[in-house]
């Protein structure tokens, strides 16, 4: 079956019935995302060496805007998860990416931070504000990150530090959603279509294996640049500004020219 015929499925069986009535209180739509898992979509982009169906950004794209017209929350969650994915792809394990694969892992970004960062600007998620620790083979990370969408919903997040010992940069983490002492204060906390579980997560600190690193210590800000940017680039126009929440929208997509600058001159 070709993933154009499975979503027409999902869409019409779990998706369109599922979406929620004018007035009534958004709700997480966890039927209609174990739905896409089972039927491949949630494994659309990983590699068919992990039992993904290798397919590219244009059809992850096709799915999000498709799913939009019926589900703007679910759509904001499978934009979140096929740029975090796309990281996967290129600097996860070949677990994460089986796991995807398979339809049972549900990946989202954890990048956006609030509040004024070491160089003094607000809201450059180059210059995190997050830390990282490293004591033998386990790192605390503590951060307060915004606008994560899926929170408290996701298996993992991708999550930006500050290096552990590179001099400048940002260093990504694949943090398991079930590590002990990362949580959700609140729900929702304004930003996201309703349903999405756009939120806060907090980690103060939350300890992760060192091997859930993603590249290299420091090499997070290309990473962010040359992948989660593209993605979430052309997801936004498959189906319009309006649709994607603003942590990976309007405060990401503004800083990224400057952030090239940095990167360029560094």
């Amino acid at each position: 079956m070709s993933y154009r015929t499975a979503l027409s499925e999902v869409l019409s069986t779990v998706i369109g019935p599922a979406t929620a009535p004018t007035g009534s209180e958004p709700r997480f739509p966890r039927a209609s995302v174990t739905a896409l898992g089972r039927a491949g979509l949630l494994g659309l982009t990983v590699s068919t060496e992990f039992g993904g169906a290798g397919m590219g950004l244009p059809d992850a794209a096709e799915v999000v805007a498709r799913t939009a017209r019926l589900c703007p929350a679910t759509a904001a969650v499978l934009q979140a998860h096929y740029a975090a994915v796309a990281v996967v792809e290129s600097h996860g394990s070949a677990w994460i990416r089986g796991e995807i694969a398979a339809g049972r892992h549900l990946v989202s970004l954890a990048l956006a931070e609030d509040g004024p960062n070491p160089q003094g600007t607000p809201g450059d998620f180059w210059a995190a504000r997050s830390t990282a620790t490293r004591t033998g083979d386990v790192v605390a990370l503590r951060a307060r990150k915004h606008q994560v969408v899926a929170a408290g919903e996701a298996d993992s997040y991708i999550w930006s530090s500050r290096p552990l010992t590179a001099p400048e940069g940002l260093t990504l983490w694949a943090v398991p959603a079930h590590a002990p002492d990362l949580y959700v204060p609140a729900r929702p906390d304004g930003g996201g279509p309703g349903g999405s579980a756009t939120s806060t997560v907090v980690a103060d600190p939350v300890l992760v294996p060192a091997d859930v690193m993603l590249g290299r210590d420091g090499a997070g800000l290309d990473i962010v640049l040359r992948t989660v940017v593209p993605w979430l680039l052309e997801l936004r126009a498959a189906v319009g500004a309006e649709a994607l929440h603003p942590a990976t929208s309007d405060v990401l997509l503004r800083a990224a020219p400057r952030a090239a600058d940095s990167l360029a001159a560094s």
